[in-house]
């Protein structure tokens, strides 16, 4: 089996030619299909990885992977391929795979917005925020847009000498760029207009303005959990799931009520987000807040990453919150525990600590930014921040382009390191699929009560560490039924007491027992139900009993009565 390649990034025509392969060569551990179409007619691939051999995904509790939504946020995508490959090669060699695999399935969607990945990887890029599509604009707005001017494959900064400019060089360092000080004067020193690389649309002469993006779109802003509109939310679109590539995920999810984790893979900032985004977490209900915890604290341990709330420590502006988020509406709609995943911390490479995820890219001391570019220089001299040089402008004359390379070097994990930053993220999920409930048979036994009548008692058993439902709220939103268990008479057969179909209630798991020393423990046989039948039958004829569960999977057996 192809491993996955870690020197570049794939392109549309690689990611499909690549999922195809492994399809083919593993068909019972992967069946590929399209979710639907982006906006420019790509088919969005959804990889679903279980045995087979032990049932069919839709029967047993599902993980889904979701990456690559914003379009240049490529390591997302490599790190789905990354658990793709993890999962294909470990299974029936790695016990934790294989377990996985047998009892569990995996929904695995590489590359949610292939349009907007295809622009950032050309030979001459432009970035993107997510779609390709027009919004809320028809047309381009006069002023500067970015994109790679000087046709090197980059797109970075242009520097152009202005007195009134707000950037100087700093002392410590004069290819980095300092904010210029509050009472300094055109005679104090050589000042810079700092602008990203690209053209002008109808510049005058003088002003340059900042349009908004014709592609304005954030796919990530168009779910439905407090969507708002476009004058509260930029780029939300005109109401949620009006994109074709949301609504082919939504769709998808609720397709596949069996799932109950999801994890969305972004960049950058190298840390673990939970919900809310909007709420703080007062909003949860006490047992899913400290179950999001503990699970976020195994992520810690394994990849390195903190975990932490959107709300409370990730917030682009103070006095704003981010609306319409898909690991919102994951976890308030539906009662699935969901995840933000932001690979990669070049701040964290470089030995800073304790800076805030956002307010740092506001405002640093400028040594960090030369312990952060110290530690570049050491890997890759001359490439992550790359040296000022002269370039004839077509409209502003003479500039220096250069600066950092943001989409090579801080948007997505450099080549050299890019295998080493995703793989305990597949680990993350393997261990995020295996602690969802699953449902199986305790004890089965049938006696014989009288003349052709029989006994018959099942009990069954949440082996998992979450109760069925998965979540509080996915009861207090009614968003998942209770376990139900049905009865196949034999031909001639009759029910003399039970119920032909049956439903069972939750039940729980382990996640509340945490500590001995707590009287409020429930140390019941909750985890458990016990269900009898009497049936009359024919000696030697079969009873079937199938029991099942959404998001704990399908249990079925077949009894011969005497």
């Amino acid at each position: 089996m192809n491993p996955v390649r870690y020197d570049r990034f794939y392109s549309y025509a690689e990611l499909t030619e690549t999922l195809e392969a492994w399809a083919a060569e593993a068909p019972r551990l992967l069946e590929l299909e399209s979710l639907g179409h982006s906006y420019e007619g790509r088919e969005i691939w959804l990889a679903t990885v279980t045995n087979l051999d032990t049932g069919p995904a839709t029967e047993k509790p599902g993980f889904l992977v979701e990456a690559n939504i914003h379009a240049i946020e490529v390591t997302g995508c490599t790190a789905a391929l990354h658990l793709v490959h993890r999962l294909l090669t470990g299974h029936g060699s790695d016990p934790k795979v294989t377990r996985a695999l047998d009892t569990r399935a995996f929904y695995v969607i590489p590359r949610l917005n292939p349009d907007g990945s295809e622009v950032a990887l050309a030979e001459r890029p432009r970035f993107l925020r997510s779609s390709v599509r027009p919004w809320p604009l028809v047309d381009p707005q006069d002023g500067l847009h970015e994109e790679d001017v000087d046709g090197d494959g980059r797109v970075l900064f242009m520097r152009v000498p202005d007195p009134n400019g707000a950037w100087r060089a700093a002392d410590e360092d004069p290819r980095l760029l300092v904010p210029r000080g509050p009472l300094e004067t055109a005679e104090d020193g050589r000042f810079y207009r700092l602008l990203p690389e690209g053209t002008i649309r109808n510049y005058d002469g003088f002003t340059i303005k900042t349009p908004p993006p014709l592609e304005g779109l954030d796919l990530n802003r168009n779910f439905p959990m407090d969507w708002g509109p476009e004058v509260e939310q930029l780029g939300a679109g005109p109401y949620p799931t009006s994109e074709p590539e949301v609504r082919a995920l939504v769709q998808a999810i609720v397709d596949r009520p069996n799932i109950t984790g999801y994890i969305a893979y972004h960049t950058f900032s190298g840390v673990h987000l939970r919900p809310y985004s909007g709420h703080d977490d007062d909003h949860f209900p006490t047992g899913d807040l400290r179950a999001f915890k503990l699970i976020g604290e195994e992520a810690t341990r394994l990849t390195g990453y903190p975990a932490v709330s959107i709300f409370h420590d990730f917030k682009y502006d103070p006095k704003q919150t981010i609306k319409g988020g898909a690991d919102d509406w994951v976890y308030d709609h539906l009662g699935v525990y969901a995840w933000t995943t932001e690979f990669w911390s070049p701040q964290r490479q470089a030995g800073l600590a304790d800076y805030h995820f956002i307010e740092w890219l506001r405002e640093h001391p400028v040594e960090d930014e030369i312990a952060i570019l110290r530690w570049f220089e050491e890997r890759w001299p001359g490439r992550a921040y790359v040296d000022w040089y002269p370039f004839e402008h077509p409209q502003l004359g003479p500039v220096e382009i250069g600066g950092w390379d943001l989409m090579n070097f801080w948007a997505n994990v450099p080549f050299d390191l890019l295998e080493d930053e995703v793989t305990p993220h597949s680990e993350w999920a393997l261990f995020h699929a295996l602690v969802s409930p699953l449902l199986e048979a305790h004890t089965l036994e049938v006696e014989q009560v009288g003349e052709g009548a029989w006994l018959v008692r099942l009990v069954l058993l949440n082996s998992g560490w979450l109760p069925t439902n998965v979540t509080q709220k996915a009861l207090d939103r009614k968003a998942v039924r209770p376990l139900e268990v049905e009865l196949t008479l034999p031909d001639g057969g009759r029910l003399v007491s039970g119920e032909e179909r049956t439903e069972a209630g939750q039940l729980t798991g382990r996640v509340e027992k945490r500590s001995p020393l707590w009287w409020g423990n429930d140390e019941s046989t909750s985890d458990r139900v016990k269900l009898e039948w009497v049936v009359e039958a024919p000696a030697g004829s079969e009873l079937g009993i199938e029991a099942r569960h959404q998001r704990a999977g399908v249990v079925r057996r077949v009894v011969s009565l005497g």
